[in-house]
């Protein structure tokens, strides 16, 4: 009786963080299909606090490559966050990420 509300309020717990950090991915000059493969990867893999560091990320100003994406990414000096994006851009830029 109680299940569904409840399911319902975890599931949106995880959407909105994914959706924030896609957003985020996004704003930050990554294509949309890369950012939402990306988003998707990285919300089960970092902690809340990361994926909000990383989807802050953008308001730097906007990088042109995903090269670029990473090399800000490496200056916020967290060697999990790096890890996993720079995995999660590989993975979906080859279309390997399942």
């Amino acid at each position: 009786m109680y299940l569904a509300p409840l399911a319902a309020l975890l599931l949106a717990g995880c959407a909105v963080p994914e959706a924030r950090l896609r957003a985020g991915l996004i704003r930050s000059g990554l294509p949309k299909p890369l950012s939402a493969c990306m988003a998707q990867r990285m919300v089960d893999r970092l902690s809340l606090k990361q994926l909000m560091r990383i989807a802050d990320l953008p308001y730097a100003g906007g990088a042109e490559s995903v090269d670029q994406f990473l090399h800000r990414v490496r200056a916020l000096g967290d060697a999990q966050i790096l890890g996993v994006t720079s995995s999660s851009a590989a993975l979906c830029a080859t279309g390997f990420a399942g």
